[in-house]
């Protein structure tokens, strides 16, 4: 191992042991590159000059169209997040199926699917799902750590359903280290991977997610009954086709939505960032109708800059830290390590898939997507086999995962803020474990039938 391999990996040891003290991502990041970036030119072995690249990487990010979805979905989910339509679906859905064991917590998940879709912001789902869903479901019966664990693990579907922030940002991290990957084999053409390949791919691996959710708690209603009761029904309720008739109005809006954003993409009619302006008006549109704007649009634009402003420092902390990861040799050194794992690439991309589960307990998505991605995607896109979409649709399923790790899962913190008194931390922990199991069986079902990430986008795009 060389010096500058040395120091590469010190700067990845040093990054990790200040993010666990507590320091913030973005500045721990680019202070930390910055330290080794010194460092290695003061030791010969990297060139400070490599330095001179980073006002044009950034002025890249900056101006990169696919990014500028970012804080419009961002925005659009912060603008339902006000709106009443979870209150509305999760109790016409309830008194759909409440009155099946467990019938409450599957309409949970029908109406976490479908804030997921509408939202694709994680944070604004938790909340939201916390707010609402939680007293409701301990109000009827059902044991806490299964309630906890149910709503944390249905807002984490706002990571994998398009048009999921993550998938945007995993979609442009993927997009740029295939097209590396193909310039280093000799092929001067390459061919390109979107954000829409991404979000076509995640569709049937989410709904599958989403069965096994369903399954799961169908099996504790069967066999332990008592966690989940039924709802004792409410004379005063709407019944048959009025319920129906009540289930269709609250339905529309959401479904609305989710056709006008997702299928204008799928359809080819838009790009991901056209898709999400219409989005936006949509959900201001929406929100208008059903609470009216004063008040609540200076809130929204103030949140929504807040979340866009964090997302985007940690990128350009990310893309100094790549630069001089790179500087060091470390690109090089991952790539040699993955050709010598035993196993060619399925023991390569095994490794990197524990690491990225590993990281999990650690760092959060946005960081993983912006740190590692950019690493190790290149090296594995070069090995024969490995379709850029089935690799992204993993990473994303496994990265689903980072928010719901103890300790640093940001969906517990969510979680933990807005639930009743009564739900514990400890409760939230033991709730969320079946559900991480789940998603690492949707790992193993991905590997072992990859068109299941693949078949759909093939089929629309050809890639």
């Amino acid at each position: 191992m060389s010096g500058g391999e040395i120091l590469a990996v010190a700067m990845i040891a040093t990054v990790c042991a200040l993010l666990l003290v507590g320091y913030p991502v973005a500045l721990t990041l680019a202070g930390v590159s910055l330290g080794f970036a010194a460092i290695g030119t003061a030791t010969g072995v990297m060139a400070f000059s490599l330095m001179g690249a980073l006002p044009e990487r950034i002025f890249g990010i900056m101006t990169n169209e696919v990014l500028l979805a970012i804080p419009l979905f961002i925005f659009m989910g912060v603008m339902l997040e006000r709106s009443r339509i979870a209150e509305e679906l999760l109790e016409t859905m309830a008194r759909l199926f409440g009155a099946l064991p467990g019938g409450l917590g599957l309409s949970v998940i029908v109406v976490g699917v479908l804030l997921a879709a509408a939202k694709g912001v994680v944070g604004a789902t938790t909340v939201t799902m916390g707010l609402i869903v939680l007293p409701t479901m301990l109000r009827h019966g059902y044991d806490r750590a299964l309630a906890a664990g149910t709503v944390a693990a249905t807002a984490t579907l706002a990571q994998i359903f398009p048009p999921a922030t993550v998938l945007v940002l995993l979609g442009d991290q993927l997009s740029n280290s295939y097209q590396a990957a193909q310039l280093a084999q000799g092929n001067f053409a390459p061919r390109t991977v979107s954000v829409a390949d991404l979000f076509a791919g995640a569709i049937v691996p989410g709904l599958v997610l989403v069965a096994f959710y369903m399954l799961y708690l169908v099996a504790v209603a069967i066999f332990r009954p008592d966690k989940s009761p039924p709802v004792k029904p409410d004379p005063t309720a709407p019944h048959g086709l009025a319920l129906i008739a009540r289930l269709l109005v609250v339905l529309i809006a959401p479904i609305a939505l989710i056709l006008a954003v997702l299928g204008s993409i799928l359809g080819g009619i838009a790009t991901p960032t056209e898709a999400a302006s219409v989005g936006a008006v949509g959900a201001i549109l929406l929100a208008a109708y059903r609470a009216g704007l004063t008040g609540l649009l200076m809130p929204v634009m103030t949140r929504t800059t807040q979340i866009t402003s964090m997302i985007f420092l940690i990128l350009i902390g990310a893309t100094l830290f790549s630069l001089v990861f790179r500087g060091l040799g470390g690109d090089r050194m991952i790539e040699r390590a993955l050709l010598d794992l035993p196993g060619g690439v399925a023991g390569a991309t095994l490794a990197v898939m524990a690491a990225l589960f590993l990281l999990g307990f650690v760092m959060d998505a946005f960081e993983i997507i912006f740190v590692v991605v950019p690493i190790v995607a290149p090296a594995l896109l070069k090995m024969p086999g490995v379709d850029p979409v089935w690799l992204g649709i993993m990473m994303a399923v496994n990265l689903q995962t980072s928010y719901m790790h103890p300790p640093l899962g940001t969906t517990l913190f969510y979680l933990r803020g807005v639930a009743p008194p009564e739900i514990t931390t400890r409760d939230i922990y033991l709730g969320i474990i079946p559900f991480v199991l789940i998603q690492l069986v949707m790992l193993v079902a991905l590997w072992f039938l990859p068109g299941l990430a693949t078949a759909l986008p093939h089929r629309l795009y050809g890639v």
